[in-house]
C-alpha cells in the first residue's frame, strides 16, 4: 500500500506537506477506512500529529486549520513551564543575575554571594536615608562592631534590603549579609561530586549542610577582619547562629534572634524534675520517721519498686532503640525520595502552588507585599539548579550527622552568655510569638520585645521600629562599656 491506512473514529491526522510548508486536514469519514496516499513512508516517523475531537466536531477547511493552532498554542504554552510566575526554559547561572552591588568569594568550592555596605559608603550616599535611618540620625552613639546577616528559608540577601543601610549607619560599621547554599545568588553546587572532592586541608562538607553555613558564617568574621561581630538571625537563620555562637563563642559579642525558628524547650519538664526531687525528699524523711514496724514492708516495697523499675527502664531502653531505628530507616528512605526525579519535581510543585502565597502570609497586612516584593523572593528561581539544591538542602536537614552526636540546641541555651535580642511580631503566622517568649525564658538574661501588628517579616514590615529596638538593646549591652573605654582613653 502506497500510503498510511486508519479505522478513523474520533481522530484526524495532520499530516504536514514538506513540499510546499502547508498543514492540511483531512475529513473524518465514520467507520470508513482513511488513506494518505501523499504522505511518503518516510515522514511517518517524523511527522505524526493528531488531535482528540468530541463526537460533534466538525473538520474540513478553515477548522482543521483552527485545530491545528489549537494544538500547536497548547505544546507552546507546554513547553513554557512556569514555577510562581517564573519561566523555567531560560535559567541562567546564579553570577549573571547580580544586583550592581553584589558580591562573590570562593568558600569551600561554593561562590557564595553576599553584600557588605559600611558607615562611610552610607555617608557619601544615603538617598533613602531620610526615611529609613531616622534612629541613627538623631542618636551619635556609635557600636563600632560589624554585623553579619542570616536569612530564613526561602529567603535570600533581598529580605535584609530594607535593614542594611539604617544597621550600617547606627552601628557605625560593617554590615554583611550572604546568601546561604540552595538560596539566593549563591552557587548550586553537587552535593555527591562536592563530598567526594575535598582538599587537602579541609574534611568534605555537604555545602547544604548546617554545619557548611556556620563554617561559611565564620569565615565571614575573618573576612571583615573582626575579633567579634553581632550576629542577626532570622527565623531558621537563628539555628546558624546559634550553632555559629557554639562553635565560636569568642567571637560573637551578641545575638540578636528575628522571629527564631527554634522550638523552645519546655518549662514542664523542669518543673517535673523540680516535682521528682521534693517527692524524693520527702520520701526519705518519711521513712526515717517511720514506726520500727513498718521498715520491713517499706525494704520489700523498695526492692519491688527497684526491679519493677529496672525492667520498666530496659523495655524503654529496647523502645527507644527500635524508635531509632525505625526513624534511622525512614531518614534514609525520605531522603533518597528527595534525591530522586520524583522529589525534584515534588519541590517544584510546592514552590509553585505555595511560594508567592507564603511570602504574603508572612506580612501581617498581605496588602504591603507589592510586586517588588514578591519578585525579589522569586528571583533566585531563574538559577539553574535551584531545584535540585533545595530538595538537597532539605535532605541535609532531615540527616544532620552532627544531632546525634552532640547535645540537641534545646539543651544548651542555657550556655549562652552573651548578650541575646529575640524579636518577634504579635501576629507571626509561621513561628508564633509564644515560642519565641518561650525561648527567652530558656536563655538567661535574654530580651524579649514583641513588635505590634507586625508578622513574620519584623525587618522588613516595620523597618524603623525594628532598627530603634536593635540600637536599644545595643546601646543598653555595650553603651556603658564603651564610653568607660573612651574615658580611659582620654586620660592616657
Amino acid at each position: 500500500m502506497s500510503g498510511i491506512v486508519f479505522h478513523q473514529q474520533q481522530l484526524v491526522f495532520l499530516s504536514h506537506h514538506y513540499n510546499d510548508g502547508k498543514c492540511c486536514s483531512v475529513p473524518r469519514i465514520k467507520g470508513q477506512r482513511v488513506s494518505f496516499p501523499n504522505l511518503q513512508h518516510g515522514y511517518a516517523a517524523s511527522c505524526p500529529k493528531f488531535v482528540k475531537l468530541s463526537p460533534h466536531a466538525t473538520v474540513s477547511g478553515s477548522g482543521g486549520a483552527q485545530y491545528s493552532e489549537q494544538w500547536l498554542d497548547a505544546r507552546t504554552k507546554q513547553k513554557r513551564e512556569k514555577i510562581a510566575g517564573i519561566d523555567q526554559d531560560e535559567l541562567l547561572d546564579p553570577s549573571l543575575l547580580a544586583d550592581p552591588d553584589s558580591c562573590f568569594c570562593e568558600f569551600r568550592g561554593v561562590q557564595i554571594h553576599h553584600k557588605v555596605y559600611d558607615a562611610e559608603s552610607q555617608a557619601n550616599n544615603s538617598s533613602q536615608s531620610h526615611t529609613l535611618s531616622q534612629v541613627a540620625r538623631n542618636n551619635s552613639w556609635k557600636l563600632g562592631l560589624p554585623m553579619i546577616l542570616l536569612h530564613g528559608f526561602g529567603a535570600s540577601v533581598y529580605s535584609w534590603s530594607r535593614a542594611m543601610k539604617p544597621l550600617a549607619e547606627l552601628t557605625g560599621s560593617k554590615v554583611l549579609a550572604f546568601d546561604r547554599p540552595a538560596f539566593g545568588l549563591t552557587s548550586r553546587v553537587d552535593a555527591s561530586t562536592h563530598l567526594s572532592t575535598g582538599t587537602n586541608d579541609a574534611k568534605p562538607l555537604n555545602p547544604y549542610s548546617l554545619s557548611f553555613s556556620v563554617l561559611a558564617t565564620l569565615y565571614f568574621v575573618d573576612f571583615l577582619a573582626a575579633e567579634k561581630i553581632v550576629l542577626v538571625g532570622h527565623s531558621a537563620g537563628s539555628l546558624v547562629a546559634i550553632d555559629s555562637y557554639f562553635e565560636a563563642p569568642e567571637c560573637i559579642a551578641a545575638l540578636i534572634l528575628i522571629a527564631p525558628a527554634i522550638l523552645a524547650p519546655r518549662a514542664v519538664q523542669k518543673l517535673a524534675g523540680q516535682d521528682k526531687v521534693g517527692r524524693e525528699n520527702q520520701t526519705e524523711g518519711d521513712i526515717s520517721n517511720s514506726n520500727m514496724l513498718a521498715k520491713p514492708f517499706i525494704k520489700i516495697f523498695d526492692i519491688l519498686f527497684k526491679f519493677i523499675t529496672g525492667i520498666t527502664q530496659a523495655i524503654v531502653q529496647m523502645a527507644k532503640g527500635m524508635t531509632d531505628m525505625l526513624n534511622s530507616i525512614y531518614k534514609k528512605a525520605l531522603t533518597t525520595i528527595l534525591r530522586s526525579a520524583f522529589g525534584v519535581m515534588l519541590i517544584r510543585m510546592i514552590i509553585d502552588k505555595f511560594g508567592r502565597a507564603a511570602v504574603r502570609i508572612a506580612w501581617h497586612d498581605p496588602n504591603q507585599v507589592t510586586e517588588h516584593v514578591l519578585n525579589g523572593y522569586t528571583k533566585p528561581l531563574r538559577a539553574k539548579g535551584w531545584d535540585k539544591a533545595l530538595a538537597e538542602f532539605t535532605a541535609a536537614t532531615l540527616t544532620n550527622a552532627e544531632s546525634e552526636s552532640k547535645p540537641s540546641m534545646s539543651k544548651r541555651l542555657n550556655e549562652i552568655s552573651c548578650p541575646v535580642l529575640i524579636i518577634t511580631g504579635d501576629n507571626d503566622k509561621i513561628v508564633p510569638s509564644w515560642n519565641a517568649k518561650g525561648l527567652s525564658q530558656a536563655i538567661p538574661g535574654s530580651c524579649l520585645e514583641v513588635i505590634k501588628n507586625c508578622g513574620h517579616l519584623p525587618h522588613e514590615e516595620k523597618v524603623e521600629e525594628f532598627v530603634s529596638i536593635v540600637y536599644k538593646f545595643l546601646h543598653g549591652a555595650f553603651g556603658d562599656q564603651k564610653e568607660l573605654s573612651m574615658q580611659a582613653g582620654a586620660v592616657v
